[in-house]
């Protein structure tokens, strides 16, 4: 019977350790993701400056070489355009895939779709280094918040899990 209890006390403290690992890791993704976003924004400006590509073959051409979350953003938004213009489609692939990304990313994702397909190239180029600039500030924003509470959750679910065995002893 001792032998049992032990492990069930075992298994309790290695589940909370591993829910504090799992809060942990999306302040871990989020900062990931925002960084993916980046590089995508700058492939996306890179392929409309020079290639002159419509933006659902841009869209796709980006979905394919990333394989993140973020991807599936552009997979999204470029099945949307069928259906709707380029900023409409953005915005609701940015509001509807799974992603760490929280309210103030996704509405700094969404900043872009104000000109996207509506004005010329130099103009969807302006817009998109706009939104790199927000970018950035939540990319440190999101890093600090990532510093500041990766450990402590970490930390947090080693503790209770502690705790919780030191009750049921």
């Amino acid at each position: 019977m001792q032998v049992v209890k032990c492990i069930i006390l075992f298994i309790i403290f290695i589940l909370s350790n591993l829910i504090g690992k799992f809060i942990a890791s999306k302040f871990r993704y989020r900062v990931e993701e925002l960084h993916d976003m980046k590089t995508a924004l700058s492939m996306f400006k890179t392929k409309i400056k020079f290639t002159y590509e419509p933006i659902p073959k841009v869209f796709e051409d980006i979905s394919k070489v990333l394989n993140t979350k973020v991807s599936c953003i552009f997979k999204i938004a470029k099945c949307e355009m069928d259906k709707m213009n380029a900023g409409q489609a953005w915005q609701y692939a940015v509001d509807n895939t799974k992603n760490y990304l929280n309210d103030d990313d996704k509405r700094v994702a969404k900043i872009m779709s104000k000109m996207l397909g509506q004005s010329d190239v130099e103009g969807q180029i302006s817009q998109i280094e706009v939104t790199e600039k927000f970018l950035d500030k939540q990319i440190k924003e999101a890093e600090n918040e990532k510093n500041k509470n990766e450990k402590m959750f970490q930390k947090l679910g080693t503790v209770l899990g502690l705790a919780l065995v030191i009750i049921l002893i």
